[in-house]
């Protein structure tokens, strides 16, 4: 499917905004403990779509079959992924944390490959995989030899993250049958991820014996709720509705470039030669994966 012009500024926008996930997360992670953020990240964002859903008259349906589909894709979408990436930014660059996340898709294969039928390992997925493996493998690579370190276990948490999402990828595709508006699907998973993150968070965090945040951590918070995850959904929902699933997951290149920029920019992050060589080796492996160039490069008969 051909991209208009809107469709790829759309598509930047979306890049810039979940690139900016890593960066706000990275502020306010210093001063909120990682549960709490991801609490405060889906609450707000939540209420934010259903007022969003309540505004357009949408009916949000009462059936157990959605529940339990929600609180499924609210586990491995939301809850999970969120808490990993979140409590590695407390020992990793927002960068690097983008880069690793960027292999999602590379993961989606693997988990599709194994669970659903109609998924085959083409050999261009073979191909990507295996870069983007490697890729991880230099990203890793320093740390491995000096052993298991804070910084080694952040690298892990979120390549743990990017496995949440794969399977999250994998189930969501049964929404597509269920009749529900992309904004109600939305607004489900992240309802159902606040329910089941506020008994944690009381449990373990305790938020009200944490002292007040300041301005730039609450707006980051803010930010990160309403920019980067509400405002986000409804454009990556507007965007394969408009450019197709394929097109979509062009973000995915796009999405550590913005998180690098704004880290660099303003968090005065470094990453070092290893970190950028084995973002190359992702990037030309999701690039391998989208399968495109082949079909581009192939001779017409």
């Amino acid at each position: 499917m051909k991209m208009a012009s809107r469709d790829w500024a759309l598509l930047v926008l979306l890049s810039i905004l979940w690139g900016g996930a890593f960066f706000f997360a990275a502020i306010a992670v210093k001063e909120t403990p990682p549960l709490t953020l991801v609490l405060c990240r889906v609450g707000i964002a939540a209420a934010v779509l259903f007022a969003f859903i309540k505004i357009k008259g949408e009916i949000i349906p009462k059936n157990t079959s959605l529940l339990i589909a929600c609180l499924i894709m609210g586990l491995f979408n939301n809850l999970i992924p969120f808490s990993l990436l979140f409590w590695a930014q407390t020992s990793i660059p927002s960068g690097l944390a983008s880069i690793l996340n960027a292999t999602t898709p590379i993961f989606s294969i693997v988990v599709a490959h194994f669970l659903l039928a109609d998924e085959r390992m083409a050999l261009n997925r073979f191909t990507g995989i295996i870069l983007g493996f490697l890729g991880v493998a230099v990203l890793i690579g320093g740390n491995a030899i000096s052993g298991t370190t804070i910084a080694t276990l952040g690298i892990l948490a979120c390549l743990g993250a990017a496995l949440s999402y794969g399977i999250a990828g994998v189930y969501g595709r049964r929404f597509r049958t269920m009749g529900v508006s992309p904004s109600v699907g939305a607004f489900g998973q992240l309802a159902a991820t606040t329910i089941m993150m506020i008994p944690l968070v009381i449990f373990i965090d305790s938020p009200w014996e944490l002292p007040l945040p300041s301005k730039a951590a609450i707006s980051s918070i803010v930010a990160l709720a309403v920019a980067s995850t509400a405002l986000a959904y409804l454009i990556f929902f507007r965007l394969l509705a408009s450019a197709g699933s394929v097109n979509a997951t062009l973000v995915t290149l796009l999405i550590p470039v913005s998180a690098i920029v704004l880290g660099t920019v303003f968090l005065d992050e470094i990453l070092t030669q290893r970190h950028y060589l084995g973002m190359s080796l992702i990037l030309i492996g999701l690039i391998a994966v989208d399968g495109r160039i082949f079909q581009t490069l192939k001779p017409s008969n």
